[in-house]
């Protein structure tokens, strides 16, 4: 799989080698053996999808016979999601280039499905790089209590997933002090 990866030089700064996960959408055969072991692995019913590249591998995820996944809870910079009074929660994150936001909405969460007391929650994204965004993200939804037809709900980080991972930078052992992480394909 990892064959299919392309990568810029100094894209979208100075420094950062961008790592192109596109030619996955362009080959049913490649795109079908990522989604098959992203289903493997995404044992969670509920999966937050940091925008944009994620929701491309974790929507298919809902069709997947036998598959954990049963709502996906989209992550989106500044304007993108509509929401009402109270549902919007804003997601510092640390990038390996810098600093930036994201946002969700509780009304996404509270749609999942809860396992008792706990609405677990994969964290799948497509590079592991510094962990920046995936901790950030998992560190705000663990503060979070949910209610559901007036019930309390909390959550938890049930692990994290990614397509692609960059082990020099050391995202991993980040990550692996709030729960497992898979990586498909390490460069």
């Amino acid at each position: 799989m990892i064959e299919t990866l392309k990568f810029y030089k100094n894209f979208p700064k100075e420094g950062i080698n961008f790592i192109d996960i596109i030619p996955f959408l362009q080959s049913r055969k490649a795109f079908g053996e990522v989604i098959e072991a992203l289903n493997k692995y995404t044992t969670a019913p509920n999966v937050v999808a940091p925008e944009a590249r994620a929701f491309l591998f974790a929507a298919p995820l809902l069709t997947k016979e036998g598959s954990a996944v049963e709502n996906v809870i989209p992550l989106r910079k500044s304007g993108k999601l509509p929401f009402n009074d109270g549902d919007l929660v804003e997601v510092k994150i640390e990038k390996e280039y810098g600093f930036d936001k994201l946002y969700y909405r509780l009304s996404d969460i509270a749609a999942g499905v809860p396992t008792g007391d706990v609405i677990e929650i994969t964290v799948l994204d497509d590079v592991l790089a510094t962990g920046g965004t995936a901790e950030g993200v998992a560190r705000s939804l663990e503060q979070m209590t949910i209610y559901r037809d007036g019930k309390p709900y909390s959550i938890r980080i049930k692990e994290f997933v990614f397509l692609v991972g960059i082990p020099e930078i050391h995202g991993r052992e980040r990550l692996e002090k709030i729960a497992p992480v898979t990586v498909l394909m390490e460069i």
